[in-house]
């Protein structure tokens, strides 16, 4: 009779009997897709457990599914209790008493015959060590990072808000040739742009305010702001004091070089600016005013550390004989050999002095020479002061970003003693300052709660988002069309380097589409290799997309860590990678649209906790579509985000994220060729899925809601 009758007359274990093989389990199975654990506090409790202190671990399995789940620590097996149920889990619970070093585990699930373990890569039938989960006890970082909503600020190109401090031409000599000013604000950037200034500055940064509260913005991040010769400043002349080019001159004069004059010596408007200790101390007095208004808005200041090498400039070394005539100063090691920093640089056997030209520089460059940690306790000294100097009153910064990390000091086991100390005199200073670095690689060596507090996010991030949207990697470099929309190596990536950070570190990651190293991300959804030398600064703009830059911010606000727009994304700057990309913001020619689709997508994140703090579980895995979730005890967020130019359909297992049949979600941003909408449309979960209509090139967010409207 049941093959004559229709849907509304079968049996409810026929009806069963075919939703669960729809969902792809056979009657009797285990049911792996319904098996979930993460590190977030639904999970783990609490989040960041103390040293010596208790957790309780849990595991989800589908309710009434398995016989046993047992937690996994080393060689030791551990049965877990069911500890609650709802419509459609059960959720297994251990409590364990940590001690003071890292605890790793997974979890064992059995059912009848079967046996699988389920670790950072999933359900697995063998599980890999490298993917446990990992606990450091005592590891906190900071909770107004978690999720925040960062802002990258390349100060020279932001905003001129004081002209009286900018570079003026010939005021000094840099790599070969002079400064120059660049008075056409909206000029590209020339080939060779370090020694050329555009005049953004810090009260330009105040002046704008306004402008990064309304998009939303809670802490932002700048590039290097100490004295340095270069508008990069990457190189640094002096880690006391705030350049005055970005703060304020008091007291000007001096002559600027004349024609053929590469000679920094008789440079002395640059010395009357950069070496006076009046404008010095008037600039770091005009930089403690600046954080004072910046957290009197609500939000945060991350600066930019260099501690692997400074500049030719720095008044340690004295390559230029700035400091060389003023008694305030102590002799460089470049123009003496009893200079008090000597054992600051490695000198080699063959040099001389005075004006010793022969010592180490960072990758061979001998304008930025390499600090000698090792061989200069007093350097070390001065560099721990300098931590705590900048994140103390009367500046209050909110962190460091450490720039190249992993390569200061001449061994990898000095690097970690030399974080260590770092960590520990920034953390002592400032409980609250997140400590976070560039790096490249596995970082996990430096993430167990004594050095670094996490990294900027380029393996689980930056790379497999590119590739996956644009086909061509960060820097426009390389094309590998195929790679565009494969949505395996997309989460294999995510998987794998994901698998590096624990859940402290990763919810504070920094998650960047741009920065000032790479291409602009922009200019990668038109798929093309090329740099500004080959290519030419106006090609940067043909042929991009703006609705995969679109789906790139969607992906960006709702993944887990802390997003960060580089500043100009938000309203359509292009450029290929580095110097390129270092355009001027173009205020009053913004692209409206994409400012306001940042704004909504910011707003999305920061309306909704689950987007800072949820779980992660993959959902769907398609050619050309990647569907992921977000989810609490008390809310969820699902997301989709396709690269075909065709829109599509696609049933997504929303149950995954505990959504039960009868209940609703509702789309907040929908995105695509044709722009973005806020129209919100209710989706109903039946057999345990959604389905939902994707716009080509583009994405959505949906969010669970209580109950139809």
């Amino acid at each position: 009779m049941l093959e004559n009758a229709n849907e509304g007359d079968e049996s409810p274990v026929q009806l069963k009997k075919e939703k669960r093989e729809r969902n792809g389990m056979k009657m009797g199975e285990l049911r792996r897709d319904a098996i979930f654990s993460s590190g977030t506090e639904t999970f783990v409790t609490p989040l960041e457990p103390e040293a010596n202190g208790e957790v309780t671990l849990r595991c989800r399995t589908a309710k009434g599914d398995v016989d046993e789940v047992n937690l996994i620590h080393e060689e030791s097996s551990s049965k877990m209790s069911k500890e609650y149920s709802d419509e459609i889990f059960d959720f297994y619970s251990i409590k364990v008493k940590l001690g003071e070093v890292p605890f790793s585990y997974y979890f064992q699930i059995k059912k009848g015959s079967t046996v699988m373990y389920f670790n950072k890569q999933g359900d697995v039938d063998v599980p890999n060590p490298q993917y446990s989960y990992c606990l450091y006890p005592g590891f906190h970082t900071p909770d107004w990072a978690k999720g925040a909503v960062m802002y990258q600020i390349y100060t020279d190109r932001f905003y001129n808000g004081d002209k009286t401090n900018d570079v003026v031409d010939d005021e000094y000599c840099y790599i070969g040739a002079h400064v120059h000013q660049v008075k056409e604000w909206g000029r590209y950037p020339a080939l060779m742009d370090v020694r050329e200034f555009y005049g953004g500055d810090l009260q330009g940064i105040l002046d704008k305010l306004d402008y990064l509260q309304e998009l939303g913005i809670e802490a932002i991040y700048l590039n290097p702001i100490f004295v340095s010769p270069s508008n990069h400043k990457y190189d640094t002349q002096d880690y006391d004091y705030i350049d005055p080019h970005f703060a304020v001159i008091v007291e000007d004069g001096g002559e600027t070089l004349a024609d053929g004059d590469n000679d920094n010596s008789h440079a002395t408007k640059y010395r009357k600016r950069v070496v006076n200790k009046k404008n010095l101390e008037a600039s770091n007095a005009f930089f403690a005013n600046f954080m004072e208004e910046v957290h009197k808005r609500g939000m945060r200041v991350i600066i930019d550390g260099v501690f692997n090498h400074c500049g030719s400039f720095n008044k340690w070394l004295d390559r230029e004989q700035l400091y060389e005539s003023d008694d305030s100063y102590e002799k460089g090691a470049f123009v003496s050999e009893d200079s008090p920093y000597h054992n600051f640089f490695q000198f080699y056997p063959d040099g001389s002095w005075p004006y010793n030209t022969h010592y180490d520089g960072w990758w061979g460059h001998d304008t930025l020479p390499k600090l000698n940690y090792e061989g200069s306790d007093k350097l070390f000294e001065y560099i721990m002061r300098i931590a705590k100097k900048w994140v103390s009153a009367p500046y209050n910064v909110d962190g460091w970003r450490l720039d190249v990390a992993a390569d200061l000091g001449h061994s990898g086991k000095y690097n970690h003693k030399f974080w260590r100390e770092f960590r520990n005199a920034v953390k002592e200073a400032n409980p609250e300052a997140i400590v976070l670095a560039e790096h490249y690689g596995d970082p996990s060596s430096w993430l167990s709660g004594d050095q670094w507090d996490t990294v900027m996010n380029y393996d689980a991030f930056m790379e497999p988002v590119t590739w996956f949207l644009t086909g061509v990697d960060k820097h426009s470099d390389v094309s590998k069309p195929e790679w565009k929309g494969d949505s395996g190596m997309f989460f294999a990536h995510m998987t794998e380097y994901g698998a590096k950070l624990g859940m402290q570190s990763y919810m504070v990651a920094m998650n960047e589409l741009s920065n000032h190293d790479h291409s602009r991300f922009l200019t990668r959804t038109n798929g093309r290799v090329g740099r500004v030398a080959s290519a030419g600064s106006q090609a940067a703009a043909f042929g991009v997309k703006k609705s995969v830059m679109m789906a790139g911010v969607m992906i960006q606000m709702t993944w887990p860590g802390a997003p960060t727009v580089y500043y100009g994304d938000e309203v359509g700057v292009c450029g290929w990678t580095d110097p390129d990309n270092r355009r001027t913001f173009p205020w009053g020619k913004e692209d409206k649209e994409l400012f306001e689709f940042h704004k909504e997508m910011i707003r999305i994140h920061k309306d909704y906790d689950v987007l800072r703090i949820g779980a992660l579980i993959y959902l769907i895995s398609e050619a050309g579509m990647i569907g992921y979730g977000r989810f609490t005890a008390d809310e969820c967020v699902c997301v989709l985000v396709q690269t075909t130019e065709q829109k599509k359909t696609v049933r997504v297992p929303v149950w995954r994220l505990g959504m039960p049949d009868g209940s609703f979600m509702a789309s907040m941003m929908s995105c695509g060729t044709e722009g973005f909408s806020i129209e919100a449309k209710l989706y109903k979960v039946k057999d345990g899925c959604i389905e939902v209509e994707v716009m080509p090139e583009g994405g959505i967010v949906l969010k669970s809601v209580e109950k139809a409207y």
